[in-house]
């Protein structure tokens, strides 16, 4: 069986992060979501993938190449046009047999959940998850083990089953893409194209999905996608520990790295390839350092994300964050993280407030910010790529 993915998107509710990076390949845990969804689907006997692409689609060409280093084949589809989730599975048209799987390349869901769907027999299935708010999602209606009608962010939902974006069908399918048309949001849906294929009075089933599923919508996602991998996190050392180091619980350290005398890591915490830490370094649980970063003297770092090829310099604090790639902290750089009054933290996301749901959230910083020797970051600040501060500076906004 195959699997088309759908990696075409930039992700605009993700920028900065997304101004040179597509969102499908920024980093949950040190690698790429889209290489969790391979992974997963791999484990579920998947052996070929569609991937459609489009915005910075070279990177994810030059990272996944043929697909042999997972042992399956990927097709590169470009969708011309971002025109809709219809759309662009449309473009995998001739690259799937009968049967086949598509999943948002946005988005981490367990492999025995896609192995069940697999398994399915309808002519489509669609995975759900239960919500506590699925006025916000595309909600199913269902009589039975059928789905009766697909209803996008109802006012009042029917049910509390949440669309995951995860879909079993036939190559049925593609007739009635054929014949959907543009929705009130002027794309073609392909929960429109699903409604006829229920109307004409096929079999349209939905599964609940078993294990978690995170859907990866806005930066702050990112946090919860790692801390929930990390879980799992097996620990090993590739790298070099010099003498008075602590590490507690599960830790991976990868090959050329360097922690200096005087750190203390507290598991679970992922830390990649040529890093040097320390000395005297305080990184608590859910970070993940990608490769190539250094960690100055006197530095803490607590559930965060720091990307590759950053430079965090010493008597720093950052926690809750999100830190693009080529990043510069001048000297004392600080990020504050939670509110005086202890309450959500909003953030502004093309021109909308946003309640994160998140007590604690640092920075999102794009990639090449730099800052000024003792800078600080107020909370929920999001920093464009490339800007910078000056020594001394407070950054509210």
């Amino acid at each position: 069986m195959k699997a088309v993915i759908l990696a075409a998107g930039k992700g605009t509710r993700m920028e900065p992060l997304t101004s040179d990076c597509p969102k499908v390949m920024l980093p949950v845990a040190n690698k790429p979501i889209l290489e969790h969804i391979v992974d997963a689907a791999v484990e579920a006997g998947v052996d070929g993938f569609v991937f459609i692409i489009g915005y910075m689609e070279e990177q994810i060409r030059e990272y996944f190449g043929d697909g042999k280093a997972w042992d399956v084949s990927i097709d590169y589809v470009r969708q011309k046009e971002q025109l809709g989730t219809a759309d662009a599975i449309g473009c995998a048209r001739g690259h799937v047999g009968d049967t086949f799987l598509v999943l948002n390349g946005d988005m981490l869901v367990g492999a025995d959940d896609l192995k069940a769907l697999a398994a399915r027999k309808e002519e489509a299935v669609i995975c759900v998850k239960e919500v506590e708010n699925p006025s916000d999602f595309g909600v199913l209606e269902t009589e039975g083990e059928k789905v009766v009608k697909i209803l996008e962010k109802p006012k009042r939902p029917p049910t509390n089953l949440a669309n995951a974006g995860i879909y079993l069908f036939r190559k049925s399918i593609f007739e009635y893409i054929d014949r959907t048309r543009p929705s009130e949001r002027r794309e073609l849906e392909i929960t429109d194209s699903i409604q006829m294929l229920i109307d004409s009075g096929a079999p349209v089933g939905y599964r609940p999905l078993a294990a978690e599923w995170i859907d990866i919508g806005y930066p702050w996602d990112l946090l919860k996608a790692t801390e929930y991998l990390l879980k799992d996190l097996k620990g090993k050392c590739e790298g070099t520990v010099e003498p008075n180091v602590t590490l507690k619980g599960e830790i991976a350290i990868g090959k050329g790295t360097l922690i200096r005398s005087g750190s203390y890591i507290e598991g679970p915490v992922v830390i990649g390839k040529d890093c040097d830490i320390g000395p005297n370094c305080f990184i608590r649980p859910s970070t993940a350092i990608g490769n190539h970063i250094r960690i100055g003297n006197a530095v803490e770092i607590k559930n965060t994300i720091v990307m590759e090829d950053t430079h965090v310099g010493h008597l720093s604090y950052a926690g809750d964050s999100i830190i693009g790639h080529r990043c510069n902290f001048g000297a004392g750089t600080k990020i504050a993280n939670l509110r005086h009054d202890g309450r959500n933290i909003k953030i502004m996301v093309k021109g909308r407030v946003v309640d994160t749901g998140r007590r604690k959230l640092g920075v999102i910083m794009g990639d090449e910010v730099h800052t000024g020797i003792n800078t600080s970051i107020n909370t929920g600040v999001m920093m464009k790529k490339g800007s910078f501060t000056y020594p001394g500076e407070f950054i509210r906004h």
